[in-house]
């Protein structure tokens, strides 16, 4: 065996076929080297022990809806606001990772586009792509989005971003609008995800976004309608609509705050494991000593950044490891399917699930371990320890 071996024992191990006990995990550069069933050393010089202490190991985060953090915003569109923000998340388990841009000028999306780019020049690079939210949405529905950007679809836009580009791999847009179905079908031509976000849409136009390609849901319950009445006829909502189509995929904050824990736990069970991810929707002020110098109107109240004018909910400022704690002591989710939606999930959703989001042999070494309590202590992206809380 080669050298320069990292192997992490005395944890249980989440693998695709469920917790593995009484083995270890081999890592050599910056892939899985051998999920064992052994905690025998390996018969190599230069091997360097991880001790787990009983925790769980389980597969890093992929975050598919961020904004920020760290007091910095991906629509920034600079290479040290996107690390920045990018690192901010990596010490809290999200290994691999969309940046995400609200609603935006085209030239804000072109900036965002090249940095997104520089970056995944790196193959260490923790981005698999990147995320634009808007601007084609619902203004009735903009929630924390900039209203002087929302739009219709723009065909001369859009194309021109599309083609400009490999690193786009997702764009969210409410399918009312005039324009949505041909915006739809030219995104998955081209390999893009497109979601449903920021609308009012109700069952057909749900159903016709999803036969041009529009599989994914937007912060389920945020930002879109429910079951409601117009004068005395009652109407489903968007929420009642994605529910109506199984093979819809909803993503969820999974804070607690935005969506309450027995709706997370709704979701969960309609939905399933395997059709639900965990995200954040996190924004800039996410983990930040002095969230005041990004607005002096920003105020962290309940786990959520407010503006302190009360002029709008400003979003959230979760993190990859506190939607597992929300997840299992919350809304009484099973550790090893909240794990899933936070991992697993996501990698099948964006087509990353060849190398991402399963602790597997081949696979990319993004592993976290977490106590008993689940207090995250290590973190390891690619290969490279990022964060070791482990007492030895």
């Amino acid at each position: 065996m080669s050298q320069n071996i990292i192997q992490i024992i005395n944890g249980r191990i989440l693998t695709s076929q469920g917790w593995l006990r009484g083995g270890s995990l081999l890592v050599e550069g910056t892939k899985i080297l051998e999920v064992s069933k052994s905690e025998n050393t390996p018969e190599s010089c230069n091997v360097t022990i991880i001790d787990a202490q009983g925790g769980d190991i389980v597969p890093g985060a992929i975050e598919m809806h961020v904004h920020g953090g760290g007091g910095s915003d991906f629509m920034e569109g600079t290479i040290q606001a996107f690390k920045t923000a990018i690192n901010t998340h990596l010490m809290h388990g999200t290994t691999s990772i969309y940046p995400t841009l609200s609603s935006s000028s085209v030239p804000m999306i072109m900036d965002a586009i090249q940095t997104t780019e520089t970056l995944m020049e790196d193959p260490l690079t923790p981005i698999l792509g990147l995320h634009l939210e808007g601007p084609y949405f619902n203004k009735e529905q903009a929630g924390g989005q900039m209203p002087e950007y929302i739009t219709p679809p723009i065909k001369d836009d859009y194309e021109m971003i599309i083609n400009s580009t490999q690193c786009l791999k997702r764009w969210d847009e409410a399918p009312e609008l005039r324009g949505s179905e041909a915006f739809g079908r030219y995104c998955v031509n081209h390999g893009i995800l497109p979601a449903i976000a920021h609308t009012k849409a109700e069952y057909m136009d749900v159903s016709n976004a999803f036969e041009a390609g529009f599989t994914h849901a937007t912060h389920f319950y945020n930002a879109m309608t429910g079951f409601h009445k117009v004068r005395e006829y009652k109407h489903e909502g968007t929420v009642e609509s994605i529910y109506a189509i199984p093979d819809m995929t909803v993503e969820v904050i999974f804070d607690g705050i935005h969506v309450p824990p027995v709706i997370l736990k709704m979701i969960y069970m309609i939905k399933g494991v395997e059709k639900t991810a965990l995200i954040t929707d996190a924004l800039a002020c996410t983990d930040c000593d002095n969230p005041q110098a990004f607005d002096p109107r920003v105020i962290i109240e309940d786990g959520v950044c407010k503006l302190s004018d009360r002029s709008a909910l400003a979003g959230s400022v979760a993190t990859s490891d506190r939607l597992i704690k929300v997840a299992v002591e919350k809304a009484g989710i099973p550790l090893a399917d909240a794990i899933r939606m936070s991992a697993e999930t996501p990698a099948r959703i964006m087509g990353e699930d060849h190398h991402v989001g399963i602790i597997r042999k081949g696979y990319d070494a993004n592993i976290v371990i977490y106590d008993r309590n689940l207090n995250l202590l290590f973190v390891m992206q690619k290969g490279t320890i990022v964060r070791n809380d482990i007492r030895s």
